[in-house]
């Protein structure tokens, strides 16, 4: 087969000019990049450049007010909503498990809602245990609030792949956790991935975590995406806003 033949990978999500207005307040503008199937895109930028909202998007918490956002060659305004995200696993910093299930409820949530019979529930969920680093003997029935801060994000990671979701959304997933335990989730993430090659969209705030984590990393500013590009391509770049958030890893080199 010839150079020009091979098949580039699918394009699991499609943003085409994506606007969203609240109120008289423009949150995004004339956003237009795509993810292809199996790639990790992390957005970063201020508080406020519309990092979080372009992710509701993909799942239809939110809607464009122009243009269309398509997730697997579908435009999300056409999917049924609960269809949409029974598709799309979602993973929030407070992680969001509820406090009165426990580890192996909270994790068969979604196949439960499925209809999945006990037993191929019971088994999925304690191989998704030992997926996310955790002996289900010793967790699957203790309750969040006895679990440490990184015990509770990998259960919630967990959860959101309960069904084998082909997307993965992703919200500041580890930013409560403390430097060392933040730096060994990361790890087990990258090799999970590695592993699963699910489509996945990461928001963070932490340069440092979107250069090890993405396969391309995209720059927001006041409702824009300035720059997308591969981690060396980022690093590279002149653009000022981008200059701007390189500061503080460069200052940490020189310390």
């Amino acid at each position: 087969m010839r150079t020009s033949e091979v098949e580039k990978p699918e394009i699991a999500i499609q943003f085409h000019q994506v606007s969203y207005r609240l109120a008289e307040a423009e949150i995004l503008s004339h956003l237009a990049f795509e993810i292809r199937q199996g790639e990790t895109v992390v957005l970063v930028g201020r508080s406020g450049s519309g990092k979080t909202t372009t992710l509701k998007l993909v799942n239809r918490l939110l809607e464009p007010t122009h243009g269309e956002v398509l997730v697997q060659d579908r435009a999300t305004t056409s999917w049924d909503p609960i269809e949409l995200r029974r598709r799309i696993g979602y993973v929030i910093q407070e992680v969001g498990l509820f406090p009165h299930f426990t580890v192996e409820r909270n994790v068969a949530l979604v196949p439960s809602l499925e209809g999945w019979e006990p037993e191929r529930v019971r088994r999925r969920v304690r191989e998704l245990l030992t997926l996310v680093g955790l002996d289900g003997d010793k967790y699957a029935h203790r309750y969040p609030s006895q679990l440490s801060g990184g015990q509770r994000q990998r259960v919630g990671v967990a959860r959101a792949l309960a069904v084998d979701p082909p997307i993965l959304l992703m919200d500041e997933p580890f930013g409560a956790l403390d430097p060392l335990t933040r730096s060994e989730i990361q790890e087990e993430f990258k090799e999970l991935q590695g592993n699963l090659k699910k489509t996945i969209l990461f928001v963070t705030h932490d340069l440092q975590e979107a250069l090890y984590l993405g396969d391309r990393i995209g720059l927001m500013k006041d409702g824009r995406l300035t720059v997308i590009g591969t981690p060396d391509e980022l690093l590279s770049s002149a653009d000022p806003e981008v200059k701007a958030f390189l500061k503080p890893l460069q200052r940490g080199k020189r310390a």
